[in-house]
């Protein structure tokens, strides 16, 4: 089952260099992220939201080969493997597109919105669903950020890690010796203040 968190931080950049920093993490096979959201407040109040993962591409993609792969047997069976190429290719890339709009995956929208609008002008969010991850490795990349905890399906005692890595707080790993945890270095990137305010009077948003 996949873990929902969500980061708030003072100005409209940081959730993008995290979810850049998240996204090599993943590719060295650190993390498993099963969707990622960059929700950004600009200083006139309009919300940005930006999808990191375009779920209509993948499901044509993955369509489209399976379709060809079938189409391709059909073809043979009717001594055209070309014309059985081409036709299946097509409609399966057809039924995986029209899959990929009606399946919601990842995290609910409204969701999203809901919290997006809780944010100052001029702040960001990052919204991820993580399958599994190496947690030392990945909260030691992640001490260099600051931010906010905003919600979280985490236990108590995860989120209160999280927190304490990304509020510049010294944190002791499990198995390590007492007074190695991780604690900000001379260079680390200083808070930008509570990205959560109340609501601007009537904002506005604009899809990414």
């Amino acid at each position: 089952m996949a873990e929902l968190v969500v980061v708030g931080f003072g100005n409209p950049h940081e959730a993008d260099r995290v979810l850049t920093e998240l996204t090599r993490l993943q590719r060295e096979y650190l993390i498993d992220l099963e969707d990622a959201v960059v929700a950004i407040r600009g200083p006139d109040g309009k919300l940005q939201l930006k999808q990191s993962m375009n779920l209509v591409g993948a499901g044509a993609a993955s369509g489209g080969l399976w379709g060809a792969m079938w189409g391709s047997l059909v073809g043979l069976l009717f001594l055209n493997p070309l014309l059985g190429l081409v036709t299946g290719g097509a409609l399966g890339a057809g039924a995986g597109a029209l899959s990929g709009s009606l399946t919601d995956y990842g995290i609910n929208d409204d969701f999203i919105r809901s919290i997006g609008n809780t944010l100052q002008p001029n702040s960001s969010a990052l919204f991820v669903l993580v399958r599994k991850a190496q947690p030392e490795k990945v909260l030691a990349e992640l001490s260099q950020f600051r931010g906010r905890v905003l919600r979280s399906s985490l236990s108590p005692e995860q989120e209160a890690r999280l927190q304490a890595v990304i509020s510049g707080a010294a944190v002791t790993m499990p198995g390590s010796a007492p007074g190695s945890g991780l604690s900000p270095t001379a260079d680390s990137p200083k808070p930008h203040g509570d990205p959560l305010a109340g609501r601007p009077s009537g904002p506005e948003m604009q899809r990414g």
